[in-house]
């Protein structure tokens, strides 16, 4: 009999045991989700600023009318990226494109989303600069792989600035290089056509 007895309440202590677990473990939330919960900025505390990472360099961000826009280059100059995102407080969750300088076709660019915390850090006595932590993930995964950088005081934000000379100079050619009577070719030019019929 008192066999028994134990046998059903090793059986309900068997079941009970995976609903413990879950309610303790937040229902098997992974500590690294991407899905954090808003904070509030710390006082006086932007998102506006430059901020560095020893991989992947200044990182320029911007309020664009309530969307958060940024500009990187990566700390080794092989690649320029965009980000751009809402703000929720303290968590920005974003959407980016990274552009490997040098490349064309399909394999040049590279997508995905990530996240990022502003964070001040908290040491008595110590005014460290504000930092951001998060990561960023390919295609729809917003986590993955780290981005922690330290935001550099006293440094207006320039997104210009990290893209490469080889993509300012195909924005700033405007017509071809063509004069007002549509006919191209700079005034030097103009002159030595000008001599050549001279000496003619």
């Amino acid at each position: 009999m008192q066999t028994r007895k134990f046998r059903v309440l090793a059986g309900v202590v068997a079941l009970m045991l995976p609903c413990v677990t879950l309610v303790a473990c937040g229902h098997g939330k992974s500590a690294n989700s991407a899905d954090k919960a808003s904070r509030e900025m710390p006082e006086g505390a932007e998102w506006k600023g430059v901020y560095y990472s020893q991989i992947y360099g200044n990182l320029h961000i911007v309020d664009d009318d309530g969307t958060l826009k940024g500009n990187w280059r990566t700390a080794a100059g092989e690649a320029w990226g965009e980000l751009h995102g809402k703000a929720d407080g303290a968590l920005l969750h974003y959407e980016w494109v990274e552009h490997r300088i040098g490349m064309v076709g399909p394999s040049a660019d590279r997508r995905g989303k990530g996240y990022f915390v502003y964070s001040r850090p908290a040491k008595a006595g110590i005014k460290d600069p504000d930092e951001i932590h998060g990561q960023w993930g390919l295609g729809d995964a917003e986590s993955g792989n780290k981005w922690d950088a330290v935001k550099q005081t006293n440094m207006e934000p320039d997104p210009k600035s990290v893209m490469p000379d080889e993509v300012e100079r195909g924005q700033g050619v405007a017509g071809g290089g063509w004069d007002a009577e549509g006919s191209g070719g700079s005034d030097s030019d103009k002159d030595k056509d000008k001599d050549k019929d001279s000496d003619k």
